[in-house]
């Protein structure tokens, strides 16, 4: 046996896991994932769906991927990979252009015959030199050892056959020195109903390790450096399990029970699942019968004391426009959830982008104002979430949680924080020296809120609707200075959300005449574009919105500051035309992308460029 190739020490590295959506590499990329962040490292990963249900085996459309940046210094799941583990030819035709030069391609060489090449349409027998690959190729004989390891499993083939993507696994395990123990205890919580099954993966996982250990190719392993980190209870975390989890947490702070109205709609159905599971912690979760169901339940659910949820995607929002119209007119407390994907219409299901944020904005019918807000990262979905809520509650209005699916299903590092550190939430009730002169729409004097009357509270009967009420007494009204008054007041209640939210922090050098923006999900991607500018000598700072509707008191200080701004998103240039109206004479120049993926660090390196050079 020869002794295996030097330990390399490095920073950070990605990783690219790719094969047929039935090959299970969503399950093997999350596990790497999650034992990675076990040992310390940070970690970002990008999973990458075929759009269609189930394409074709071996097929150039039905390739699924999953893409992990671990180590220190990580915001993005990077723009290539150092190594590809690629199951068949079609997925490695799919990725090369998504694995570096110089890196390594782990191909499974029993999937390699003639008829699988002609599937992924290869015209060569030669697929590496077809590719012009430019890369170290390891050659594995995956399902050959996988089922040699399982010969007396007693397992019938396809069953066999389905443990693949654990020999790679535990190979890429061994190339990376990730503790196979760690990763196996993950395969026992994963399958812990089979325990059959279970053992034949964790037979498997270290016929992988064992394999990479005494591979005659001499191929280099490597150790990934980590931070210091504070104590605590760390996890991989993806955004759409992180705001159920935020959800929960705002209940428990604001003492009122959660419920979840919801229909099913990719990428967002993932909320509705973890939340169905917490009955434990009070959590109502529904299933309803379309979108339209889903909300009016949740505004139901509010106008009973409870924080109303939904969730979805871009077409469920325009389906929910005239509930959260409703919401609006009534000033309930209510957090909708758009977890955006590619449009219109149904677009690009399992994509995406930030081309909602108009719809957000202004998509109902009327002067309907609602806040808007849209978290950072996987991580920070747990924090914005949280923050919806207590929008909502504290200010009696709509708040919209505009998500997307990278950072939703995407997955980051994170450390459970302790709930000591995050405020208690105070829902505006009826003061009880006001409950003998109150009226439903008696607001708050600081922040125009209506105050909340729980139906049931004794001296609080009251009805609410969609028909303009009087603002003094709460009845029905077609007085049209009566509406007017009403319109501006609900205006200014979102306006003074304001006073409640952070500043727009300013990262950079402090003496940049360039600033570069962003909003939501794209922060990684943009934050590592400006520091990569940065360290070439270039003055920029960087500057992120998570507030979008308010805007922080300080933007208009500081997007003033600069000679240039220039605001990279994933649609046309929504947002750049949102901060245009509300700061006249402000000129934003834009990087754009609508291609259903995330922005590329090099591709806002390169546009900023360009934009300075003109």
């Amino acid at each position: 046996m020869l002794e295996k190739a030097d330990v390399k020490t490095i920073d950070k590295v990605v990783v690219r896991f790719s094969g047929d959506s039935g090959d299970g590499m969503q399950l093997a990329g999350n596990i790497f994932t999650n034992v990675s962040a076990g040992v310390g490292n940070q970690v970002s990963t990008f999973p990458d769906y075929p759009a269609e249900v189930r394409a074709p085996q071996g097929s150039l459309s039905g390739v699924s991927g999953f893409q992990v940046n671990l180590g220190i210094g990580v915001h993005t799941p990077g723009d290539k990979a150092d190594v590809l583990i690629a199951m068949n030819p079609a997925a490695l035709k799919q990725n090369v252009k998504h694995l570096k030069k110089g890196g390594v391609a782990i191909v499974d060489i029993d999937s390699f015959k003639e008829s699988d090449l002609k599937k992924a349409k290869f015209e060569t027998s030669d697929p590496y030199t077809e590719l012009d690959l430019k890369v170290e190729v390891v050659e594995v004989p995956v399902t050959s050892m996988t089922k040699a390891a399982l010969a007396d499993s007693g397992l019938d083939n396809k069953s066999v056959l389905k443990c693949r993507n654990i020999f790679a696994l535990g190979l890429v395990c061994w190339l990376f020195d990730r503790p196979l123990d760690a990763a196996i205890h993950h395969l026992h919580n994963k399958f812990a109903k089979k325990p059959a099954v279970f053992e034949a993966n964790a037979k498997v996982i270290r016929a992988g390790y064992d394999y990479g250990a005494n591979i005659h190719a001499g191929v280099s392993t490597y150790r990934i450096e980590s931070e210091a980190v504070r104590p605590g209870v760390y996890t991989d975390i993806n955004g759409n399990t992180a705001v159920a989890w935020g959800l929960i947490l705002a209940s428990e702070k604001a003492g009122r029970p959660l419920f979840l109205g919801s229909y099913p709609i990719t990428p967002a159905t993932d909320i509705l699942h973890e939340l169905a599971k917490r009955r434990d912690l009070g959590v109502k979760a529904i299933q309803m019968e379309d979108e339209i169901g889903g909300v009016c339940a949740a505004i139901g659910a509010s106008f009973a004391g409870n924080i109303g949820v939904t969730s979805t995607s871009g077409p469920g929002l325009a389906l929910k426009s005239e509930g959260i119209g409703l919401a609006v007119m009534a000033e309930l407390p209510l957090v909708i959830i758009d977890v955006q994907r590619g449009g219109p219409s149904t677009g690009l299901p399992t994509k995406t982008e930030q081309t909602d944020l108009m719809q957000a904005l202004y998509g109902r019918n009327g002067e309907s104002p609602v806040v808007v807000v849209a978290p950072a990262s996987p991580t920070d979905c747990f924090t914005m979430a949280f923050e919806a809520a207590r929008i909502a509650i504290e200010h009696m209005t709509p708040v919209i949680l505009l998500s997307d699916a990278f950072i939703g299903n995407g997955s980051s590092a994170w450390r459970v924080p302790d709930a000591e550190d995050f405020p208690r939430i105070n829902p505006r009730y009826v003061p009880d020296g006001l409950r003998e002169s109150w009226r439903p729409y008696l607001r708050d004097e600081d922040t125009l809120a209506r105050y909340w009357a729980i139906p049931g509270t004794e001296g609080l009967a009251h009805r609410l609707g969609g028909l303009e009420k009087d603002y003094n007494t709460g009845a029905l009204s077609i007085d049209p200075v009566n509406h007017e008054k009403m319109v501006y007041a609900r205006r200014e209640k979102v306006e003074r959300v304001a006073d409640d939210i952070p500043e727009l922090e300013v990262i950079g050098c402090g003496d940049a005449d360039t600033l570069l923006i962003g909003w939501g999900g794209t922060y990684g991607h943009l934050r590592t574009a400006a520091e990569e500018l940065v360290k070439e000598g270039h003055k920029i700072d960087f500057a992120h919105f998570r507030y979008i509707n308010p805007l922080p008191r300080n933007t208009h200080e500081v997007l003033s500051r600069y000679k240039t701004v220039i605001c990279a998103e994933l649609n046309t240039g929504q947002f750049a035309d949102f901060l245009q109206s509300r700061n006249p004479g402000l000129q934003i120049k834009r990087i754009n992308k609508i291609q259903g993926q995330p922005f590329l660090i090099s591709e806002v390196v390169a546009g900023v460029k360009e934009i300075l050079a003109k």
